[in-house]
């Protein structure tokens, strides 16, 4: 297992101004993850968090931080970046302003 960022694709990761969170549903829904939105203020910090399923995230706004398997991770705004099923893995918001970030997890 490794820290990857997604690639579905040969797009490059979503613009700021392209970052329409129904389009984004909708293409997660038809690749087998559910979506969510989450926003964090500077500092927060999800430790050691470990689920059973695969998971995706994106940035929106702001800064974000991804640690798991030894590694560290500055996400880029429209990166997706899959996170192994049953791996560990930190979520840091490193910035000066309340961030805003997809996730999903892919249904079984």
């Amino acid at each position: 297992m490794s820290l990857k960022k997604t690639k579905e694709s040969s797009e490059k990761p979503l613009s700021k101004t392209n970052m329409n969170p129904q389009k984004i549903a909708e293409d997660w829904k038809s690749r087998g993850f559910s979506f969510g939105v989450f926003t964090d203020p500077p500092g927060q910090v999800w430790s050691d968090l470990i689920h059973q399923t695969e998971e995706r995230l994106m940035l929106v706004k702001g800064e974000l931080e991804l640690e798991m398997q030894g590694r560290t991770l500055c996400c880029g705004i429209g990166e997706e970046v899959t996170i192994p099923a049953k791996t560990s893995h930190t979520v840091r918001n490193t910035g000066k302003i309340t961030n805003r970030w997809f996730f999903g997890y892919k249904r079984t």
